[in-house]
């Protein structure tokens, strides 16, 4: 049957379908219009079904803070074009304020809330079919407490919400630390919330490239000695090419290659009497990807008095209990 230009109107208002899709919705379901949601609904199942293997990188993050309680929400789609839709953004801010109205307590219960009589998870799958990309509700967090505070970055593609203690902590540096918490991506608040596992780890690593450091000195020195540049021997690609220019005969090379495999050696058998001098160095790295990658060690982006971020919270008098940062940005 024919359907109106002011029912397909009527329905793409209600639902936010394409208007040659909401036109033949209408046409199947002979003008019955809950039929016709009902049809479009399963079209949004449909798509999403089909491209449940496509990968969805793109998206939308929207935080919101406000009477102590904030939230982080992502939605995500499969491109750009889509995460700049106005409906897109306008249905990811529609699922914060969902967030920040019912406080849910996981990303779970989140997509099981209702609004206008579906839940958020049917929203999703609805506004999939609209664009036929794969859509999914990939992550919410949040913070409540005395003192909140969120900051969206520029392109919706990252944001972040942070706790204070203090109620009537300084705006300027509540907010300073939610920007810093973007732009420098914090592991964690302080050393104490890097669990034991993630240190253990880093220790590890730090040992492993001091030992591989100790061993190349000593064989650098070796061929120094020798009378040899180390720096036309450092790997077999230089040694062959510096034999073709003629700054290394083939004696050279082959007594470089051999003091290189010698020399190792002996490095490698005494790298136990240098344990304390690998331990401590070692350890002088962890200390430093502490200060690099903890919130509280960090030097403060936000002016030019390079204070690491508890130097500069100590002085306004503000207390940072936790943040959170979501993103679809590659870091």
């Amino acid at each position: 049957m024919a359907v109106s230009l002011a029912d397909i109107k009527k329905l793409r208002d209600i639902t936010g379908a394409g208007m040659m899709d909401v036109k033949k919705a209408l046409e199947e379901a002979g003008g019955d219009f809950e039929a016709a949601k009902d049809l479009l609904r399963k079209r949004g199942q449909a798509i999403a079904a089909k491209r449940s293997d496509r990968e969805a990188s793109e998206g939308c993050v929207l935080a919101k803070a406000e009477n102590g309680f904030a939230a982080i929400v992502a939605l995500k789609c499969e491109t750009d074009f889509v995460a700049k839709n106005a409906d897109f953004v306008a249905l990811t801010k529609k699922i914060l304020d969902v967030a920040m109205e019912q406080k849910p307590a996981d990303l779970e219960a989140l997509k099981a809330l209702k609004v206008d009589g579906k839940t958020i998870a049917e929203l999703v799958t609805e506004r999939s079919g609209v664009t036929g990309e794969k859509m999914e509700l990939s992550d919410y967090t949040f913070l409540k407490g005395a003192c909140v505070d969120a900051y969206n970055h520029l392109g919706n593609k990252l944001s972040t919400i942070v706790l204070f203690a203090e109620p009537d902590a300084a705006h300027e540096a509540v907010h300073g630390v939610a920007m810093q918490v973007a732009a420098m991506n914090p592991l964690a608040l302080d050393a104490d919330h890097i669990s034991a596992e993630v240190k253990e780890h880093e220790l590890a690593v730090n040992i492993e490239k001091t030992k591989s450091e100790e061993i190349a000195k000593y064989v650098e020195n070796v061929i120094r000695k020798a009378g040899i540049n180390p720096n036309l021997v450092d790997s077999d690609d230089h040694i062959e090419s510096n034999m073709a220019k003629g700054w290394l005969t083939a004696e050279e090379a082959q007594k470089a290659r051999d003091l290189k495999v010698s020399a190792a050696a002996e490095a490698e058998a005494n790298l136990e009497k240098q344990a304390k001098k690998i331990e401590m160095i070692s350890q002088g790295r962890l200390q430093k990807y502490f200060k690099e990658n903890t919130l509280m060690d960090q030097i403060y982006v936000g002016n030019d008095d390079k204070l690491p971020v508890k130097e500069f919270l100590a002085k306004a008098h503000a207390t940072c209990l936790d943040f959170k940062r979501i993103t679809l940005n590659q870091d």
